[in-house]
């Protein structure tokens, strides 16, 4: 019995699969269009400007660490919707307002009609409600997190629970707008309390 010494084995391997690569393609893969790398598809739609924007100020809801603030930004439309109510139960709204799913079990009892309520208006800045919580913040080259602090520990616990025009804070963000959501980054806090 005759045996391919190692080496010869790896090059009958290799011979194969080279045959294999460059054989002409199933009839199947002949019909398949080339797919363009990601970037090549859609071109980036990511956008970012400093904005100045009214905050609402919150306490942190379920899971969230109690010593965090709990920053909101909302649609112009949701905002009258949502004076009252707790930060969980304006998302809620926000989302069934957004859906397409109007039979989302979400979207039931909210205490809002949705029917009448239109869908946000195209370029709506932000698109939906958007939040952030800080942590462990303090003050550092004029970023006004010092006020921030103060003011939220000025707040009536019950302004700091469901969404008050008392409770808002002017700030400085940076806002990124982006093909499938929006995003911001607080900068600076400018003015506290109903600014306006």
């Amino acid at each position: 019995m005759m045996t391919t010494p190692p080496r010869s084995r790896l090059i009958v391997c290799l011979a194969a699969t080279l045959a294999a690569c460059t054989a002409t393609p199933s009839a199947h893969a002949r019909n398949l269009e080339p797919i363009a790398p990601a970037a090549e598809q859609a071109p980036s739609q990511t956008s970012s400007t400093e904005l100045e924007e009214m905050l609402f100020v919150q306490a942190p809801e379920n899971g969230i660490p109690k010593d965090g603030i709990h920053l909101i930004w909302l649609p112009e439309p949701l905002q009258k919707l949502c004076l009252g109510k707790t930060a969980s139960r304006c998302a809620t709204i926000d989302y069934c307002i957004r859906t397409t799913n109007s039979d989302d079990s979400r979207c039931r009892n909210l205490g809002v009609n949705l029917a009448r309520i239109p869908n946000y208006p195209p370029g709506t800045r932000p698109a939906r409600m958007i939040s952030l919580t800080l942590f462990k913040i303090r003050e550092y080259n004029g970023n006004g997190y010092g006020k921030l602090q103060e003011f939220y520990k000025s707040l009536p616990p019950a302004s700091l629970n469901r969404l008050s025009l008392n409770a808002r804070v002017k700030a400085r963000i940076q806002f990124t707008r982006k093909p499938d959501d929006d995003d911001f980054n607080l900068l600076q806090i400018l003015a506290v309390g109903d600014t306006h």
